[in-house]
């Protein structure tokens, strides 16, 4: 299992991103968090096998429909043993 920390960037807030991310998460087994920072930015905690981090990636490429990514930036993280997938609301 491995950890991976994601911060998206453009228009992620407004357009479900959170909510589709946690669908799309649950489907492929991928756990962890997701939540809108103040700076307008998506940030995501992710954990799972190699081949599901990796799909899920490119999915936070792609986000829903109404999105508009301007960058996703990926970077390894400590494993935290996550149980599922939660929307961090602040």
């Amino acid at each position: 299992m491995k950890h991976i920390n994601i911060r998206v960037t453009g228009k992620v807030q407004g357009v479900s991103f959170r909510a589709t991310t946690k669908a799309i998460a649950d489907q492929m087994g991928v756990r962890g968090i997701v939540k809108n920072e103040k700076d307008g930015t998506l940030y995501l905690e992710a954990e799972g096998d190699d081949a599901s981090l990796e799909v899920f990636e490119e999915w936070c490429n792609e986000g829903p429909d109404r999105a508009k990514i301007e960058t996703v930036e990926v970077t390894p993280g400590e494993f935290k043993g996550y149980r599922n997938f939660e929307i961090i609301k602040k």
